[in-house]
């Protein structure tokens, strides 16, 4: 692989691998009012929010660091009380007991108004706009979770990167990533251009550590590690690898202030590309380079699957990190690059098509799903059995058997992301 390409590859794993506080959708939605309030120049009264009915069904059910509260109320003024939009997915890092009151104050004072906007122009968009006694003030975000996209203040334009409603946005890197560039990229790359990568084994781990130290979520990796049920789950690396992927999503999803490395603006997705292939590492003695490559086999896949179908979309986006976790898996086992294909297509034979119905607690239970058939679906690459092309959406060529996944997800399953968040609102 060419120099520049490696570069370019580097770049783009270092932009979409970043910790996070907190789900990223309520994030992202206190980003963007953090922007709109710095702009206003004056006390906030009023925030109205305009947000896609995915950036909506995100953000619904999940706990917000550090609050022991649900859903976007909450998150929408902390954005006003603390948030600092030079902190990006860690906006909500400041927070103190003093100012979680001010913003429950301003919960209670109903400044906020939260709104479905039709005619977003992405599946990812939040349109903040903030309101004082004199000044009025608004800011976008669209595209990917940080993309500042449009501010203005007093109906002056200071940025503006959706001309003609078009988006404009930071991913713009010009390499087209397909399997073989991603396998030799990971397996061939010099390996201290790729060490940045185990402060997401760090980060997740402690992430699935805190589970030990209180009650989060829907106890999924208790359960699964259970004295009660050992004579069905066993003590195994299997069991291991799934109970500590789902305890980190566990403690996120229950909004502890606790931050995990991400990937392609997901907490989720980036606790379960990384925790299943470092417990399997750990467990199985493999050596720190090993543990790397897999990590970065990994995590490039899941931002290659994501780039065709999006940052958000009706496929739940644990399955797709589950596919990098399996690439990851089958390597540390001494997979080829062709066993590696292999894992991809099970994977995809296997649990394409979960919806995602919403960030919240049992998302730990579809995160525990990904990680169990990741390492499934390892096995049988590394025993040489492979979904074929005669069954479902599989293709003999792993990067078609891809994007018929991705077309599924993008396109195929928008009235199903329709009709869940019809669902979910009318409850």
């Amino acid at each position: 692989m060419k120099k520049e390409e490696t570069e370019v590859i580097l770049h783009l794993m270092k932009r979409e691998v970043v910790p996070a506080i907190g789900c990223t959708e309520p994030v992202a939605v206190a980003l963007a009012v953090s922007k709109a309030r710095e702009v206003l120049g004056e006390k906030v009264v009023r925030t109205e929010l305009y947000l896609s009915s995915n950036i909506l069904k995100n953000s619904m059910g999940v706990g917000i660091p550090g609050t022991g509260m649900i859903g976007l109320p909450i998150a929408i003024a902390l954005g006003i009380v603390i948030g600092r939009s030079e902190y990006g997915l860690e906006v909500l890092k400041d927070l103190d007991t003093d100012k979680l009151e001010e913003a429950k104050q301003v919960v209670d004072e109903k400044q906020i108004f939260v709104h479905l906007k039709e005619d977003a122009p992405d599946k990812l968009y939040i349109e903040a706009c903030c309101f004082g006694d004199k000044a009025h003030s608004k800011a976008i975000i669209c595209g990917t979770h940080t993309n500042i996209a449009y501010v203005e203040s007093n109906d002056v334009v200071i940025l503006d990167k959706l001309s003609g409603n078009k988006i404009t946005n930071e991913d713009t890197d010009q390499v087209n990533l397909n399997f073989n560039k991603i396998y030799d990229f990971a397996t061939e790359t010099p390996l201290e251009n790729l060490e940045f990568l185990q402060q997401a084994a760090v980060l997740n781990k402690l992430a699935a550590d805190e589970s030990a130290n209180g009650t989060f979520g829907h106890s999924v990796a208790r359960v699964i590690q259970s004295s009660s049920y050992q004579n069905i789950m066993g003590d195994s690396v299997y069991n291991k690898l799934v109970a500590v992927t789902a305890a980190a999503c566990d403690v996120r999803m229950a909004g502890a202030m606790i931050p995990v490395m991400s990937n392609s603006g997901s907490g989720n997705q980036g606790i379960t590309a990384t925790l299943p292939v470092v417990v399997f590492a750990e467990e199985m003695k493999k050596t720190k380079e090993q543990m790397i490559r897999a990590l970065a086999l990994s995590h490039l896949m899941v931002i290659y699957i994501k780039r065709g179908l999006g940052r958000l979309s009706g496929l739940c986006g644990v399955t797709v990190a589950g596919i990098g976790a399996s690439c990851g898996i089958t390597y540390l086992m001494g997979g080829n690059r062709d066993q590696v294909a292999y894992s991809v297509k099970n994977m995809i034979g296997n649990i394409a098509g979960v919806i995602c119905d919403g960030a919240k607690p049992s998302c730990a239970l579809k995160v525990s799903n990904a990680a169990s058939s990741a390492t499934f679906s390892a096995m049988m690459a590394m025993d040489n059995k492979v979904v074929s092309s005669l069954e479902g959406i599989a293709d003999n060529d792993v990067d078609k058997t891809i994007r018929n996944l991705t077309d599924i997800g993008s396109e195929g399953m928008s009235q199903t992301d329709k009709m869940v968040l019809e669902i979910m609102t009318k409850k």
